[in-house]
């Protein structure tokens, strides 16, 4: 059996580096229970009664050769402390036991929040005292050991691949394999490390081949100075990690599906109706709808009810963005390509969506020198990052969104009609709440349960002539300020009760304008006017549309364009 003794010297650094990184008490003993070293309460040669409890997790560990977490009452304070425990395993025999138990308030609370983090981190240096008993068998050089080892105990949570003078693998840590989606045993495997020439958020981008796996990380690689063995140390993280990360930070969707969607209108239906067959496809949408319309929520319901459901919705609002960040926001960015906070590079939103579905809201905003580059990645199916000449390839679904008439603007050479025809390849147009009256009085008993929930107030009812006043008004800025209103009245009403007097004074205002406004008579020509506007307002101002809009008037065509 092999003494660990040994090995004291060495594994002595490690007591005090984990010492030093946290407030515990360590130690560590051999096969025998004879301790080795120890800090803390563990420094005394020989162990007193109140220490001897302490022994039977050891015993434990030595008997199972498994780790073991327990609940220890050791003298600090005669508090309970947790204790964790790892066999130091060479070969088949257990040759001895690696302890940590938490030395004050701070570190028992530490501890207490990531027990899995400090036993995998036990595990590590349990590995690496069997390495160096291996190494020390073998009569190997231990120094380029310590630094090594160092080093990855230092950035346990990243990816870490220990290289020889050979370019194959000697040690691959668990983060690593985990990350690579690794499951095989690596013993002395060659590995390919070939860098992009990118660097994000202060990385190395590089493109990793194991075998027959084949990934793209992030990280650094820590040349190991003039030793006959180990010629450097990787450390990373997994592109996919870090996207999925980034995207965890910055998502704050709550969709629905399209069964959920609130209304019973005959638009509603009908819209409804379009998004199933529309989810079903990878053709890029262009939706078009007022304000306030939901154009946001129909985007990530066709998302959720789409085969891309379990990959990303990235959204990005072309108009919130200033014209000179928008580029970078949208493609990303390497380091070095720009200065101050933006120097370290950037993962952009069509990297970030890919293989799921970007939303581009208000793409109206984008600037016409942009168009072009848009369009490029549209067509391509492939984007570049700004300042780097590596291409990504993209699996990406594309819904866009405006409230403008893009035609118009096409007209006013403010908006590319190459541009357009790529987007609106299925058009999405959503009615807004004045043209569908009956979706009123659902969405607002939908927001009331909503709001009294998250006030945590009562509801009783809204009274008759409250209702009626809100179903007919003409909400200019559609749901989003119905929802608005609906939060005030929550907090405005009385004894559970939304009475006239609890709605916005606006609303009230507009309401009295409008009667007033019913009173007065309009002239014939005056209302086939305002029809016949309505009527290009719906079905457009094209030959089709026309044609469509003269049969809804009831008129021949000829007579609409004379009436024109």
């Amino acid at each position: 059996m092999f003494r660990l003794d040994a090995l004291k010297e060495f594994i002595e650094k490690y007591v005090k580096i984990i010492t030093e990184m946290v407030e515990v008490d360590v130690e560590i003993v051999d096969y025998k229970l004879r301790r080795i070293t120890g800090s803390g309460i563990f420094t005394k040669g020989i162990l007193d009664n109140k220490q001897v409890s302490n022994r039977r997790i050891f015993i434990e560990t030595l008997k199972t050769g498994k780790p073991q977490i327990s609940i220890a009452n050791v003298d600090i304070d005669k508090a309970e402390n947790i204790e964790i425990t790892t066999p130091i395993i060479l070969g088949t025999n257990v040759i001895g036991v690696i302890g940590m138990i938490s030395s004050s308030k701070k570190s028992k609370v530490e501890i207490g929040k990531h027990v899995e983090k400090y036993k995998e981190l036990l595990e590590q240096i349990a590995e690496f005292i069997t390495l160096k008993a291996l190494e020390y068998e073998e009569d190997k050089d231990k120094q380029a050991m310590v630094s090594m080892l160092e080093i990855i105990i230092r950035n346990m949570d990243e990816g870490a691949v220990i290289i020889n003078n050979e370019g194959k693998i000697n040690t691959i840590n668990r983060s690593a394999k985990k990350q690579l989606k690794i499951n095989r045993i690596i013993a002395n495997e060659r590995i390919l490390i070939q860098p992009t020439g990118d660097m994000i958020n202060n990385n190395k981008e590089y493109v990793i081949r194991i075998g027959e796996n084949i990934n793209t990380v992030i990280g650094n690689i820590f040349k190991v100075p003039e030793n006959p063995i180990y010629d450097k140390v990787l450390l990373f993280r997994d592109m996919k990690q870090v996207q999925s990360n980034l995207y965890a930070m910055t998502s704050t969707i709550s969709a629905k599906k399209i069964e959920n969607i609130i209304g019973k209108s005959k638009k509603t239906l009908n819209l409804k109706k379009s998004l199933v067959k529309i989810a079903k496809s990878d053709s890029t949408v262009l939706v078009n709808g007022e304000s306030g319309t939901g154009k946001e929520m129909v985007a990530a319901a066709i998302w959720q009810s789409s085969d891309r459901a379990n990959k990303r919705f990235v959204t990005i609002n072309c108009a919130a963005i200033p014209e000179d960040a928008l580029e970078r926001e949208l493609f990303g960015y390497v380091k070095g390509v720009f200065s101050g906070d933006n120097s370290n590079g950037k993962i952009g939103k069509f990297e970030l969506a890919n293989n799921g579905v970007i939303f581009l809201d208000e793409i109206d905003a984008v600037p016409l020198y942009l168009q072009s580059k848009l369009l490029r990645v549209i067509q391509d199916k492939k984007v570049t990052r700004i300042g780097s000449n590596q291409v990504i390839p993209l699996n990406i679904r594309i819904i866009a969104a405006t409230n403008k008439d893009l035609r118009k603007l096409i007209a006013e050479n403010k908006f590319r009609e190459d541009l357009y025809y790529r987007l609106n390849v299925i058009p999405l147009y959503i009615s807004p709440l004045r043209e569908r009256k009956e979706d009123i009085e659902e969405l607002i008993y939908y927001f009331l349960d909503y709001y009294r929930k998250q006030f945590s107030k009562n509801f009783y009812k809204i009274e008759d002539d409250a209702l009626d006043i809100l179903k007919n008004y003409s909400w200019p800025g559609n749901v989003r300020e119905l929802e608005n209103s609906v939060e005030y009245m929550v907090n405005m009403m009385e004894d559970g009760i939304i009475s006239v007097n609890s709605i916005p004074k606006n609303i009230i205002g507009i309401n009295e304008k409008r009667k007033i406004e019913e009173m007065k008579i309009s002239t014939l020509a005056s209302l086939e006017k305002k029809e016949i506007e309505k009527a290009i307002e719906i079905y457009g101002d094209t030959t089709e549309g026309k044609k469509k809009a003269a049969k809804a008037l009831g008129i021949g065509i000829a007579t609409l364009y004379r009436k024109l």
